[in-house]
């Protein structure tokens, strides 16, 4: 590869009066395709993505594509991992607010940030929702929704160390936790349902407030 080929700017003033297609830097492309694909789902009722609708998107060809992936399963991977990083990311950032609080009411407040902070993060990834909720995935490796699965365990699991934490009164902690972080577990995968299936129309957060109120008193 040139100079020219790293540094536009090199080229000569005859090649730059019809410049050529600009070249990603490296790792944009796979962005850029993350983020075709995250667009395409958020598409209400989009049906099964194809990688040559994917190619068509971004005026590539399908062999561009498998230049960063090896395959579509590996396209939602990177989408996958996405939502792993900035959800657990935020939920070490909620409970290192959290620490240290004492209070009767802190292991209730510490599980509603983390199921509030769930929701609006799917509110403003629509494309991730249908990820998050296995309908992207029908088609493609049980893996990924098996991935999924482990994502909403692990959620669950956050929400009853939460809850157990603040359940110091109770004679039975750990079960009453248990049972409160799987309520919880099944309303927010119930809210997303919701959000996809309504076209994106019915917002996950729609009277949070007072749902958490119920669940959490």
């Amino acid at each position: 590869m040139s100079d020219a080929d790293l540094n536009p700017a090199a080229e000569s003033t005859e090649s730059a009066a019809t410049p050529a297609r600009k070249r990603p830097k490296p790792g944009e492309r796979r962005i850029q395709i993350l983020q075709a694909l995250a667009s395409m789902l958020e598409q209400p009722g989009a049906e099964r993505i194809t990688t040559a609708a994917l190619a068509a998107k971004l005026e590539v060809s399908e062999a561009a594509l498998y230049r960063h992936f090896a395959s579509k399963a590996q396209m939602f991977e990177g989408l996958i991992e996405f939502i792993e990083q900035a959800v657990f990311t935020l939920v070490n950032q909620i409970a290192e607010r959290e620490a240290g609080a004492t209070d009767p009411a802190a292991g209730a407040r510490h599980a509603g940030k983390v199921v509030t902070m769930l929701l609006q993060f799917a509110e403003k990834n629509p494309g991730m929702v249908r990820v998050m909720v296995g309908d992207a995935l029908v088609y493609e490796n049980e893996r990924l929704q098996q991935r999924m699965n482990q994502f909403f365990d692990k959620i669950e699991a956050t929400l009853k160390q939460c809850l157990r934490d603040g359940a110091a009164g109770s004679a039975t902690p750990t079960a009453d936790a248990q049972v409160q972080a799987s309520v919880l577990t099944a309303f927010v995968v119930g809210r997303l349902q919701r959000f996809a299936r309504s076209g994106f129309r019915r917002a996950p957060t729609e009277h949070l407030d007072a749902s958490l109120g119920q669940m959490l008193r």
